[in-house]
């Protein structure tokens, strides 16, 4: 397997950081506790979705695009990467928004990811929730291909097999990391949504028998529907990269205990993970992504699901623009009490 042979644009700061979370791994008494900083990969605040554009838009240009497309939330992070990748290499962008929370606060609609996908010079359109914005982003593609435009789209997430290249990636260097340091990695655990992230992953740690479990913590969809989306991406990735067959089934393992009321509306352990983590350990979090998955993480430690002297990694997505979007939904008290 050599991903030198797929086209690849090299902007993301890469490795990441790989570091041990001391004090929150003191507060919680369970397993040892690291972070794999994908939220510094360089690309307008980073996130996970800069690995996936090395490949996309590399693609894209191969094609001779001169606009990419891409749909997401109304807070979206790969809206947001892809509109900065695009200002990089000097291509147009254009988004469409789905409306998935019905918020209507100015710092949800206006703030965060959004003024960001306005500072990178992305055009964007809104869309109703519950549409299939795949099909409406192909459609508004259309539009713009009919006046001589050349757009490559690119699906929610950057989530095909192309973009999960980025995270077969990303498991190789991880693991070079932790060979590096002598660190034994018992469990990887990350938010999963889109599917192309735990895909990737999937794929590079079985390729290499890496024999590290690997969790994600969904954000969205039930877990039946989320293993078969992530099931379904990895074997196209593997086949991608001449793996086909390598991944089975039982390789795909999501928790969906922690989506709370919907995608974007943030449980109260959503928030209780974005304060410890904050408080206890400089790092932010976000509100739809990384907060929940780090909920799923700091719940299943509490429950021995991790046990002491295991060594866990957590995959920071990244996404910590969106926070300031969502302001009224830390109104209430730290979790560290008015004084210290």
């Amino acid at each position: 397997m050599q991903l030198s042979r797929f086209p690849r644009l090299r902007f993301a700061h890469l490795p990441t950081p790989l570091e041990r979370l001391d004090r929150l791994s003191e507060a919680l008494g369970g397993p040892e506790i690291w972070i794999k900083r994908d939220d510094c990969t360089g690309l307008s605040t980073g996130g996970n979705k800069t690995r996936k554009l090395e490949f996309l838009m590399a693609e894209a240009k191969a094609e001779g695009a001169d606009m990419v497309m891409t749909q997401g939330a109304t807070q979206s992070n790969h809206a947001r990467q892809t509109a900065a990748a695009a200002a990089k290499l000097g291509m147009a962008c254009h988004l469409l928004l789905e409306d998935r929370t019905g918020s209507r606060e100015m710092d949800y609609t206006a703030n965060g990811n959004v003024l960001l996908d306005d500072l990178h010079g992305a055009s964007r359109e809104k869309r109703p929730g519950g549409l299939d914005m795949n099909a409406e982003m192909e459609a508004v593609a259309e539009r713009f291909r009919a006046a001589g435009r050349r757009v490559y789209t690119i699906p929610g997430g950057g989530s095909n097999p192309t973009g999960a290249l980025g995270y077969v990636n990303c498991a190789h260097e991880l693991m070079g990391q932790a060979n590096d340091a002598g660190l034994a990695i018992d469990a990887l655990v990350h938010a999963t949504g889109s599917a192309g992230t735990q895909a990737g992953l999937v794929v590079g740690l079985k390729a290499m028998n890496a024999d590290v479990a690997l969790l994600g913590i969904g954000v969205r969809a039930p877990k039946a529907k989320q293993e078969g989306n992530v099931f379904a991406l990895a074997q196209a990735t593997a086949e991608k990269i001449g793996l086909a067959g390598l991944v089975e089934r039982a390789d795909v393992v999501a928790n969906t205990d922690y989506v709370g009321e919907g995608y974007g509306i943030p449980a109260p352990s959503t928030i209780e993970a974005i304060r410890m983590f904050a408080e206890l350990e400089g790092i932010l979090l976000d509100p739809v992504y990384s907060g929940k998955g780090a909920a799923g993480l700091i719940d299943l430690v509490r429950k021995g699901e991790f046990a002491k002297g295991q060594r866990v990694v957590f995959l920071h997505t990244g996404g910590s623009a969106a926070l300031f979007g969502y302001r009224g939904a830390f109104d209430g008290p730290s979790s560290a009490g008015e004084a210290r």
